[in-house]
């Protein structure tokens, strides 16, 4: 059983004791932390707060606890129930309210669920306001409110229907091009609040959808990770349907994998790749992925005329970068895209607009589409380590070891080789040293793996 603490949220387990799962406890405590939080550093005498939530089992339960205690410190809670997170992001900015919450542990598995926390832009707090959030509940630095000046709960539906209605205003999604094509998809949707979203989208753009797994139950039917391994039903029903590709999302939908019209996966890693070459054909500037992310992104930003930047891993960092840079798209090689025209966040439902624009722009398949693209593999795996290993001083000795690469170290240490690299990255929960590598084929994205960990395994 787990929980886990960080600056943009809370994660655990259902069930157990408090302080080692994300019990009820835990649940209430850490909404009064962020409601403390909000309180004091806002004007606002009763603040506003966007509340959404995925099909997981044990959302209504969370959303609750979650409702209550913002009442309960003087908060007015919209609440949306059944939702996305982006659509909860997007809804806050519409709102204008004073901040967000998303009760997701999006790929996880049913017997998790998570607290994600969004400022008043809709954005995943960053690490100064998730780390005085973390303080306030360490201290129980909380305060609720008298009879007088408790908060309210109002249930609003349609900012699904809402959000979908933004992505069809978007300059480069061309609505009535993509309705003349009469596509087919098949969208897996793990059970969960996608099965609402993206067939309202598809329908919106004239696509004719077979739904998999679209019953917003919580029941998972497979792994809700959309990796290869988890998808053979998806891949077998486009072949069975003749459909022009599949689609699969994760529980809250802010992740986005394709499967091509021979039931072969497109790759997570591409999605965002593809959505950056049509974004850049139209609008040239730079795009921004984390450090391991597929080197195509640059291949294909710098194929257009614009500039890549990496940024550290996780969402925060590469919305940060992408501001920086004024980059025109950006995301993580997990699937995940962000379109700033729409919003600074994670969006598989922008991502599916962008996609369909390109395929009906380019009147090309999606095997066509993936075999122009530059072909790379990726390898992921992991050095367990004893606790009593001292990590850092590991990742230090392999810097020294290849400072003749200059490698890269704002998260980890990344070496970049001719026609490959290699990322190695500490967790912040256990003694892992994760190693990702990329190639130009399975067999040396391996090797190169494979070398890497027996080079860390030498040191200790």
């Amino acid at each position: 059983m787990t929980l886990i603490k960080s600056i943009s949220g809370i994660r655990g387990t259902i069930g157990g004791k408090p302080f080692e799962n994300l019990t009820p406890v835990d649940t209430v405590i850490y909404i009064s932390a962020f409601a403390g939080w909000l309180k004091s550093n806002i004007d606002s005498i009763q603040p506003k707060v966007v509340v959404g939530r995925d099909a997981r089992i044990s959302g209504p339960m969370i959303q609750s606890l979650v409702n209550q205690t913002l009442v309960g410190c003087g908060i007015e809670v919209i609440d949306l129930d059944l939702s996305t997170t982006p659509t909860v992001e997007i809804s806050v900015i519409e709102l204008k309210a004073q901040a967000g919450i998303m009760i997701s542990a999006s790929h996880n598995p049913k017997d998790w669920n998570a607290l994600k926390f969004f400022d008043g832009n809709g954005e995943i707090l960053g690490a100064k306001s998730g780390g005085e959030i973390l303080k306030i509940a360490e201290d129980r630095d909380f305060n609720y409110s008298s009879v007088d000046n408790l908060g309210k709960v109002i249930c609003l539906d349609g900012m699904i229907e809402r959000h979908v209605a933004k992505i069809l205003e978007l300059s480069l999604v061309n609505v009535n091009a993509i309705r003349e094509k009469g596509y087919k998809v098949v969208v897996d949707a793990v059970n969960s609040t996608g099965g609402i979203a993206v067939p309202m989208l598809l329908d919106s753009l004239g696509v004719e959808v077979v739904k998999l797994y679209c019953e917003p139950t919580g029941l998972f039917p497979h792994n809700p990770e959309p990796l290869k391994e988890h998808l053979s039903v998806l891949s077998q029903q486009v072949v069975k349907e003749k459909a022009d590709f599949g689609i699969v999302v994760d529980p809250d939908v802010d992740r986005l994998a394709f499967v091509d019209e021979t039931g072969e996966m497109f790759g997570e890693e591409y999605t965002l790749v593809s959505c950056a070459d049509f974004v850049l054909t139209h609008t040239p500037g730079s795009t921004v992925s984390n450090l391991s992310s597929t080197r195509a992104l640059a291949d294909v930003t710098r194929s257009k005329g614009g500039q890549y930047f990496a940024s550290a891993v996780g969402e925060l960092n590469v919305v940060e970068k992408m501001k920086t840079e004024n980059a025109v798209i950006g995301g993580e090689g997990n699937g995940g895209i962000i379109y700033p025209e729409l919003h600074y966040g994670r969006d598989a439902l922008v991502g599916i607009a962008l996609f369909l624009s390109l395929l009906t722009e380019k009147e090309i398949k999606v095997s066509n589409l993936k075999a122009s693209y530059p072909e790379y593999t990726m390898s992921k795996a992991k050095v367990v380590l004893s606790p009593d290993v001292d990590v850092d001083r590991l990742l230090q000795l392999m810097e020294d070891k290849y400072k003749d690469k200059n490698p890269i170290t704002i998260d980890g240490i990344k070496i970049e080789f001719e026609s490959a690299w290699v990322h190695l990255r500490k967790s912040n929960t256990e003694p892992i040293i994760r190693v990702y590598a990329e190639a130009c084929n399975e067999e040396a994205a391996k090797s190169l793996t494979n070398k890497f960990i027996k080079e860390i395994k030498g040191f200790y």
